[in-house]
């Protein structure tokens, strides 16, 4: 296990770096100079050279990609991501402002999820061939097939308009939650379902089952405590991927409900050209992935002790 957990720090270090290299790196690539984009938003009008000079003065902007970089970099490991061109406050405060947000609406969402994809998955696994699995894969198909922010303006326009405790944009409570995490959970409880009802079929055809199923278990023992458990080993895998991809990739449903999370401030700081920011929304969104991964990794051990997470080839 030691070995496993050095071997990964370096690997996940290894990634941060190059993440972190190549989104700096987008500042001298994108075309348009951020200085004039910002002082033009600030003045309402057209800057003067020497108010562009010596706004990309103030900002380090006039340096060489290296020195930026290394400055940059090193306030990083400092805790500092650095100060937004267009908010006039740290990047740091930016994100724990907007993160409950997310982590709210990526929370509910998983949740949603789980609920729908794990009765279906089982159901449709156990009643292999009838009107429930026809049903279940329906459904799924349907989940998989829609794009998440069609299905939020027709949950907004036949729902929330329809039923007046139920508002359309903002954050606050339980009813606000509702229907963004409904739209965001769909698509998650969508792939779950298909794959662990291919999962579960497939365990249920293991040679410890009809073991199982011959010492006299009652066949739900013999569904939940050992194919079950086995059978979500690959479903874990997508939940923990999923998940990283819902705490950010919630870009479109934040902006369909005007929920203020990092989704909604990585957008405005495209359009802003405020780098920082988006820098640093990229930044927590590698460490997010790989965080995920490993804990994914580790729950494989739980789940079935007979994997050897030293083992690269255990997947």
């Amino acid at each position: 296990m030691k070995q496993y957990l050095v071997r990964r720090i370096g690997s996940s270090l290894l990634v941060l770096w190059a993440v972190s290299l190549a989104t700096y790196a987008m500042i001298f690539v994108t075309p348009g100079d951020p200085a004039e984009t910002i002082l033009r938003e600030q003045l309402n009008s057209q800057p003067s050279d020497e108010q562009i000079a010596q706004f990309r003065a103030e900002h380090g902007l006039d340096e060489p990609f290296h020195v930026q970089y290394v400055s940059w970099i090193t306030d990083v490991l400092r805790g500092d991501l650095g100060q937004s061109y267009f908010h006039g406050r740290t990047v740091g405060d930016l994100l724990l402002s907007r993160l409950p947000a997310t982590i709210e609406l990526a929370g509910a969402a998983l949740l949603i999820a789980l609920l729908i994809s794990i009765p279906a998955g089982v159901i449709s696994a156990v009643h292999r061939g009838t009107v429930l699995d026809y049903f279940s894969q329906g459904g799924a198909l349907f989940g998989v097939s829609i794009p998440n922010f069609w299905l939020g303006y027709l949950l907004i326009i036949g729902v929330a308009l329809r039923v007046s405790w139920i508002p359309t944009s903002g954050t606050g409570s339980l009813a606000h939650l509702l229907l963004p995490a409904l739209t965001l959970g769909t698509g998650m409880a969508a792939i779950i379902t298909r794959l662990l009802r291919a999962s579960l079929l497939e365990t249920l055809d293991e040679a410890y089952v009809r073991t199982a199923r011959s010492k006299g278990l009652r066949e739900r023992i013999v569904l939940y405590r050992h194919a079950l458990r086995t059978a979500l080993i690959p479903v874990i895998t997508v939940i923990g991927v999923q998940l990283a991809y819902l705490l950010n990739g919630a870009v479109i449903i934040e902006i369909v409900f005007d929920r203020p999370g990092i989704g909604a401030l990585l957008v405005d700081a495209i359009f802003a050209r405020d780098y920082p920011v988006v820098q640093g929304v990229v930044l927590l969104t590698a460490v997010v992935f790989v965080l995920t991964n490993t804990l994914v990794d580790l729950s494989y051990r739980y789940l079935d002790p007979r994997i050897d997470l030293t083992d690269s080839h255990h997947r």
